[in-house]
Formats: C-alpha cells, structure tokens, sequence
C-alpha cells in the first residue's frame, strides 16, 4: 500500500519550462542555442584532436587539458536533449527517470570540472615552484590515478541524489523552472521534508566547490610567493603567462557559480527570467569559452588549430 502511495505521488514526466512567457520566441531562441552548442562541441574537440595528434603536447599540462574538454563535452551532451526538444521540437515532458540521469549527469560533470581546475592548479605550482621534480611527479600513471579519482569522487558524492528525489513525494506541480533537471528545482516541487536533501546539497557543494576553491587560491598563493623570488623579470613573466589560461577557466567556471548564489540568496525579487539565464550562463559558458581561452593564450595550440585549417 505504501509502494503504491509513493508510486501515485510521483509523476510520469516532469514538465521543462525553458524561458516562461517566451515562447512564440522559442524558435529565434534556438538560434543562439544551437550555435552555442555547435561552437563548444567543436571547440573542444579539436582541443582533444590537436593534443592526441601532437605528440610533443603528451604533457601533464596537456593531459589535463584534454580532462577538461572532455568534461565540457560532457556538460553540452547532457544539457543538449532537453534543451534542443524545446526550442526547436516544442518537446517539453521528460520522462522522470530521464529526469533523475540528466540531473546526476549535469551535476557530477559540474563537480568533476571543479576538481579538474583544482589539478590543473597543482600542475602549475609543481611546474613553477618544484620544476626539477615535474617530470618525476606527474608521471602518465599518477595524473590517469588523479582522472579516475575526479571522477570517483564526483560519483559517489553525486550517487544519493536521485535516490534521495525518488523518496520524495511529488504532488504539488510537476514544471520544472529550466530547460533541464536540476535537484535544487525538482526538490522544491516536493510536499514533504527535504531538509535531507538541503543539507546534503550544503554538503557535498561545500566538499567539492568549497574545497577545490580554497586549494585552487592556496596554490596560487604559493605560485605568486615562488614567482616573486625569480630574479629576472623576463622570467618572473614567463612563468606567469603559462598561468594565465588557468586562471581564466577558473574564473569562467567560479564566477558564474558564485553570481548564482549570490542572485538565489539576495536577489529573490529579481525577474523569474534573471534567474534562468543566470543558470543558464552557468552551465553553458565554461564549455564554450574554455578552448577558446586555451586557443587564444596557449601557442601549442593555436600552432595546431592552424595546421588544421591549413
């Protein structure tokens, strides 16, 4: 009796709103959609291409690059059904166990990018603060242990939540406020207790984002304290510049995070819209300018996409 109560309160599909009140706009709005998508797709595989083609690129720096394309690819496949099916199909149910995937699948990409950027970190205080032992610590073996530990971690810390959605009785609505599932705005459709949920929400953000964060700003720390000793200014801004594509990604990842936080705690009278193109900004703006960050400021690179179009 109880299996069957639990069954009745949860719906068939989840209803994916996408821009509320904008709808005889969604086709135009598919434009910009789809080229966002097209470029970032694009963009990161030729990032993957140019580094498994090059075999000078066989680098820590450069494995880990090719880590966080993949990721990027990750975060665009899984945003892109949902999204594609409205803007340009009119498609707006998702089943409720497609639901519960995209949403482990968006979230844990969201907290292995995170993690990536924390590695990139650690490459570049091992290559300017210990350069004689580069080679010696992120040996090919250590930085695969170090990929398959992101991922690991992001997993397991990921793995509760769509059991945690499963329990909850749904029956106030079944519209989602995105064009995707995301666990924030599925757990508040519940009518039942999801302190459980907040609080494990709390928790894994502040083990993934609030951890990676802070050894991301010691590590840099320590790079600024090491660059700072170099005699030679020429030096002190070579070692700074292989930093500085770093630097961008994790800005371009940290900062729409933190703007969303921001907007959800302070900025509840703000228009329904904001808050959607904020979420979106998140999800969709680290994949697309991240190879070009790294296509514009790592000359590696730009040497390779030009021996591609050549």
């Amino acid at each position: 009796m109880e299996e069957a109560n639990l069954t009745r309160f949860q719906p068939a599909s989840f209803h994916l709103t996408g821009f509320p009140g904008l709808e005889p706009f969604h086709a135009w709005i598919s434009i910009p959609f789809c080229a966002l998508y097209f470029t970032s797709i694009l963009g990161n595989c030729t990032i993957l291409l140019i580094v498994a083609q090059d075999r000078r690129l066989h680098e820590p720096m450069y494995f880990f690059l090719c880590m966080l394309s993949l990721n990027d690819l990750g975060v665009s496949l899984s945003t892109l059904p949902t999204v594609l099916a409205i803007f340009c199909f009119g498609l707006r149910d998702v089943a409720f166990d497609a639901c519960l995937a995209q949403m482990f699948f968006i979230h844990s990409f969201s907290f292995m990018e995170s993690g990536i950027l924390l590695a990139m970190s650690f490459d570049r205080f091992v290559a300017i603060c210990k350069p004689l032992r580069y080679s010696s610590t992120l040996t090919n073996p250590r930085i695969a242990r170090i990929g398959l530990a992101i991922v690991l971690k992001s997993t397991v810390m990921l793995f509760p939540f769509p059991f945690l959605i499963k329990r909850l009785p749904i029956c106030q609505s079944n519209v989602l406020s995105h064009a995707y599932c995301l666990h924030p705005d599925m757990m508040r459709l519940a009518c039942a207790d999801i302190t459980v949920n907040n609080i494990y929400g709390f928790f894994v953000v502040l083990f993934t984002y609030g951890l990676d964060s802070t050894f991301i700003i010691v590590s840099y720390i320590l790079i600024l304290k090491a660059v700072l000793n170099i005699a030679s200014r020429e030096q002190r801004r070579k070692a700074l510049n292989t930093c500085v594509s770093h630097i961008c990604a994790v800005l371009t990842f940290y900062v729409p995070i933190i703007a969303v936080s921001m907007l959800h705690r302070f900025g509840k009278n703000a228009p329904h819209v904001v808050h959607i193109m904020m979420s979106n900004v998140y999800l969709f703006v680290p994949p697309l300018l991240n190879p070009i960050i790294y296509s514009v400021k790592t000359k590696e690179i730009r040497k390779g996409i030009l021996r591609i179009l050549a």
